[in-house]
């Protein structure tokens, strides 16, 4: 649990920085360069990634039962997690509807796939990963959004082609990841729950 606790620490903090420290980010921006910046930043956010992914693999299977999800979880997880995918992919710069909706779709798609491994996933270290997660992606929503009113952002206008574009892109890795990739990258198969 140690190793996925400190990954969480390193690739949630980094990713929070923004949230809790903005006037240090533009200080450290400023003082290091941007291009050293985001160098640091992309460093610590893959180290703690690869934490997070060993931590979690060494630490789910021992894991204790903290609740039994019910069946429906798990059909509503793939539903949330395919909505989540669509989301993901409609964060490219292009403006799509689900921009223009959500403004922030990547982190409504972190929302959405945290909460319903949280929701369909019982164990310890699934409360730990997932709920850091869900945690984490509501409060940037909210910092984003904060931030969104503070500068008087401004959306562009949709592009159906981006939104198709999205869709399509999103739901095709949504499809790999449930009928293939799901099952060889973490030894789950969730149609098979």
């Amino acid at each position: 649990m140690l190793l996925l606790v400190l990954g969480l620490i390193l690739f949630l903090g980094s990713h929070s920085v923004r949230i809790f420290a903005e006037g240090w980010r533009a200080g450290m921006i400023s003082r290091l360069g941007a291009q050293r910046w985001k160098g640091a930043y992309s460093l610590v956010s893959i180290v703690g990634l690869v934490l997070v992914i060993w931590g979690f693999a060494q630490t789910r299977h021992g894991s204790p039962q903290m609740w039994a999800p019910p069946l429906w979880a798990k059909h509503l997880n793939l539903l949330l997690t395919l909505a989540s995918m669509i989301l993901l992919a409609a964060a490219n710069p292009k403006p799509s509807h689900y921009k223009a909706i959500f403004h922030h779709p990547m982190t409504w798609g972190v929302v959405l796939w945290s909460g319903g491994h949280l929701m369909s996933n019982g164990t310890q270290a699934d409360a730990v990963l997932f709920g850091s997660f869900f945690v984490w992606s509501i409060l940037d929503l909210i910092a984003s959004y904060a931030r969104d009113r503070r500068e008087r952002i401004v959306y562009a206008a949709p592009l159906m082609r981006a939104t198709i574009t999205s869709t399509i892109a999103g739901a095709a890795v949504w499809a790999l990841l449930v009928f293939w990739l799901h099952l060889w990258l973490f030894g789950v198969a969730p149609l098979a729950r």
